[in-house]
């Protein structure tokens, strides 16, 4: 298996509660607590372990929430490679309603990076990276980064051999859905997002594949998936046009259902396997995400449950 990095710079704290009704000015009393370690590469690196692979995960962490994390990352089996963050770790609240049955995420904001802080921390991820492995940089940006913070460290990664997957949001992936110079091997994107890059509704399959083959011809990335929710995803690249079904099963919650996809694609790809089995992985790694309660990720029951149902056609 080739070596999998995921880096996380705006982790998060992650607490998952519920209460019987959302309502405004009362206080509402909530069932206990389940606290995860949060953000995107945490969460990749979470379910590669969860599904009995291995990843390393570069973690940058600061305060008391930072080592509450850290804690929290090694009972969940990581070895993490921490970086001292220039602040104190955020933190995020996951609330279901349980009479909606509606879940609702608060995400509190992380600390400020100096430029200063950002170019430490990219030397500090290039001495990390093998240039043999893939890295996966996953979840927003730290407050105060520049919208080609992606971009700068794939290339820079790409340069010393990896194979660089980004799945992000905001400016970060504007920046990267122009174009690059040199571009990533993979850019994942959900359905609302690939719409805002192409201003316009993508209300098919065959009209998402053809935003992903923009994508591809722009040099965005070798690779372009797009998350149609309930529906699957696709795959473009610049000989394949392919669709993934989702699993039908039980939503319980929707948090870490993307990492996870991530973490059953990448694994996949580690181990050998085709794009087309990698992506069928993906995608029952996210059906067994949806499938838990909170922020649990995916489990290896979830996965070999949903994953016959997860078959690969072509667009």
């Amino acid at each position: 298996m080739r070596p999998i990095l995921t880096v996380t710079l705006n982790p998060a704290l992650d607490i998952a509660t519920s209460v019987g009704h959302v309502s405004p000015g009362i206080k509402l009393r909530c069932a206990a607590p389940q606290m995860d370690p949060g953000g995107g590469g945490l969460n990749v690196a979470r379910a590669i372990h969860q599904l009995g692979g291995q990843a390393r995960a570069f973690v940058a962490l600061g305060g008391d929430t930072g080592r509450t994390l850290e804690r929290l990352i090694r009972e969940a089996g990581l070895d993490p490679v921490i970086y001292p963050a220039p602040g104190e770790t955020r933190q995020s609240l996951a609330v279901t309603d349980l009479g909606l049955n509606d879940q609702f995420r608060f995400m509190l904001p992380g600390p400020h990076w100096s430029a200063a802080d950002v170019g430490a921390a990219c030397d500090a991820i290039a001495a990390e990276a093998t240039g043999d492995g893939f890295v996966v940089l996953s979840g927003s940006g730290p407050s105060g980064v520049p919208p080609d913070l992606y971009a700068t460290l794939a290339a820079r990664l790409q340069a010393q051999g990896a194979q660089v997957i980004i799945d992000t949001s905001g400016p970060p992936l504007a920046f990267l859905g122009r174009g690059q110079p040199n571009w990533p091997y993979v850019l994942r994107m959900d359905q609302a997002e690939a719409e805002g890059l192409a201003l316009r509704a993508l209300p098919l399959r065959t009209d998402t594949a053809a935003f992903g083959a923009e994508l591809i011809d722009r040099k965005a990335a070798d690779i372009v998936i797009i998350a149609r929710g309930a529906e699957g995803s696709v795959l473009v690249s610049a000989t394949k046009r392919l669709h993934v079904a989702a699993a039908r099963v039980p939503v319980r919650s929707k948090v870490g259902a993307g990492d996870s996809f991530v973490g059953g694609f990448v694994m996949a790809l580690a181990e050998g396997q085709s794009i087309e089995t990698a992506l069928s992985h993906g995608a029952a790694a996210a059906s067994a995400a949806v499938m838990t309660e909170g922020t649990e990720l995916c489990t290896p029951a979830g996965f070999a449950e949903a994953l016959p149902q997860c078959l690969v056609t072509s667009v």
